[in-house]
Formats: C-alpha cells, structure tokens, sequence
C-alpha cells in the first residue's frame, strides 16, 4: 500500500474534474484519471481530457499544514521555475504551465502537460532493459543549460532563506532547517553549534562562489524522466518537479543526481560528461569543489532527516531511512572537520 504523507491532499477523479474545469472551463471534461506516485510532498493525478491532451495536476498541501520554513510557496515556485526555463533554456525538456489557481475549497493548484517517459526510479523499479547512459548524460547537458541562467540574489526567492552572498544564503538555508528540527523535535547527530563551526571553517570556498545560477536542486531519479530511443538507449524526455529551485553554487545540483554517493569520486560518469560537454565554465572537481561538495551533502542529509516527521515518518517507523541519514551526516561532518 502506498504510504500517503501528511502534506498530501486525499483527491477523487471527481476532485480532478472539478479543478480541471476550474482551470479551463466547464467545456473542457475528464476522460480518464488516476493518481502520480513517487513523491511526498504535493498531491499529483494526471488527467486525459476530451480535445486529447495529457496534463499533471498538483495540488499544494492544505493551508495550515505544517511545512518546513523553505517550502512556503512552492507551489507558485513551480510555476516560476518552469516559466523561467522555458524562455532562457528552451532546449531543457521541462512540462508548460497552463493554469496556476487557487481557491478557498482546494487552496492552491498547478496543470501542466504531462512529459513522455517514465522516471528513472520507476523504469529501475520495473526491470526495464536499456542503458540509462545516455539519458543522464542528457541530464548533465541539461543541467548545464540551466545553470547559465543567473538570479539577483543567492539562495531562495520570497520571504525564505536568501542571502547576498552564497555564504550568506547557505547559512540561511542550515540555519532554518536547523530551526525546523528545533520545531519538529528532530535529534540531530552535532549540535547547532558544530554545523557553525563547520561552515566558518569553509567559508572561504563558499566566497568563491560569486554568480547566484538557476539550480533545480531536486534531480534525484524519480524526477528526471526518460523514455528509450530508436536503439533502446534511454535519452532524458523530462525534468520534473522544480518547485523546489534556488540560486547559488552550480555544484549543489550535482548532489541529488548521485544520491548517496560521492560525484568526485566518479570523474567520468556520464551526467559529469554530458555537463561538460554543455557547460559555458569549465567543471573542475579540486580541492575547493570537494569542500563545497560535502556542505552540499550535508545539507541535503540534514533536510531529508528534517523533513521525516513532516512526511509522517519518525526514526521508530523509518528506522533504515534514519540509521542510513545519520550516518551518512556523521560521515560528511568527520570530512569536513578534517579538509
């Protein structure tokens, strides 16, 4: 049975059509719809309507959920992030905005077309034959496509964590989770203090980073879509879920992609190869961006820990996902005390 987070909107088909007519008007039906797994966030169903087009509808959590301080907005962060790459990097393949709503019964809503293909997660979950390769060489060049895009400011849009400087911002950004694990009584394997500690003691590859680039942070394989070309290789067809975007250091976006494991460490994989071949500044894997590298992860380890009560999971009913975050945080933390 999939598990349903507390974040999430229960819909019926009869949700669906009612939000889809809100969206275009009551002459456009609901042919056929069901639920989207693989998140825990958003309420997603996509949608065949009767003129034949394929769309994803989502849902935002219902107004006064307990979120976590970044998540405030996404939905309309989504709506910006896909308008965004659509006009400066066309060639990324990323769903059209076609109706943003909202309204007091189901609160806040997204329609977008609905991309070809299949997550990566899901296409390894079901077996399916085809090297992948290509799909994530894809994802490297689109990434780097992405990342030309420049912001004003670092960190996030709105009222949330930002900042001047990328310093700035990533302080920002730790220092609300740490915030909200405070909120969620989240115990934590270091003290406030020692995370401090940390970021001060890599600040100066922190200031090195000067141009505040469009990052979607969340590539993670269940959000990067392909399907198999005419030789069976899978070639990337879509790049989902970007409520989630920032501006900051173009290495951030190389964490999620690898999920639990050290980019560095493999030069040649091809999402590296395909964002070389793209990119508009070399990609230097040094000493620096090693450093950078481990803040990211243990950025990225500390929200996934922070964000377990909020998603209805606690360390007694998780234990494997709990035991596998601190220790992966306790690794990142003995690295950079040490580099």
């Amino acid at each position: 049975m999939t598990e349903v987070s507390p974040t999430q909107r229960p819909l019926t088909s009869t949700d669906v059509a009612h939000l889809i007519s809100a969206s275009f008007g009551p002459h456009t039906r609901v042919r056929d719809t069901g639920p989207l797994t693989g998140g825990g966030y958003a309420t997603v169903w996509w949608a065949s309507l009767d003129d034949d087009r394929r769309v994803v509808l989502k849902v935002a959590p219902p107004a006064g959920t307990p979120l976590l301080r970044y998540e405030r907005g996404l939905c309309a962060a989504e709506a910006d992030y896909f308008r965004l790459v659509a006009d400066r990097a066309p060639e990324v393949p990323t769903p059209v905005v076609l109706h943003h709503g909202a309204d007091a019964a189901y609160g806040e809503w997204l329609v977008t077309t609905m991309l070809p293909g299949r997550s990566l997660s899901d296409l390894a979950g079901a077996g399916v034959a085809g090297d992948d390769g290509p799909a994530r060489h894809d994802l490297g060049a689109a990434l780097a496509a992405v990342h030309r895009i420049t912001g004003d400011r670092f960190g996030y849009d709105g009222d949330r964590p930002s900042g001047s400087t990328w310093r700035a911002a990533l302080t920002a950004m730790l220092d609300a989770l740490l915030a909200d694990a405070s909120d969620w009584d989240v115990r934590l394997p270091f003290s406030p203090e020692r995370l401090h500690t940390l970021v001060d003691r890599h600040a100066d590859v922190l200031d090195e980073v000067r141009r505040p680039a469009l990052l979607h942070f969340d590539c993670w394989d269940g959000n990067v879509l392909a399907a198999p070309d005419a030789d069976g290789r899978l070639r990337l067809r879509g790049l989902v879920d970007g409520e989630r975007f920032l501006y900051g250091d173009p290495l951030l976006d190389l964490v999620s992609p690898l999920l639990y494991r050290r980019v560095e460490d493999d030069p040649e994989h091809p999402l590296l190869r395909g964002y070389r071949a793209a990119a508009a500044e070399p990609l230097l894997l040094d000493a620096s961006a090693r450093r950078r590298l481990g803040l990211y992860r243990l950025h990225l380890y500390l929200l996934m820990t922070v964000e377990m009560p909020s998603r209805g999971m606690t360390a007694r009913t998780h234990p494997g996902r709990h035991a596998r975050l601190t220790s992966l945080l306790d690794e990142e933390i003995a690295a950079l005390a040490t580099s």
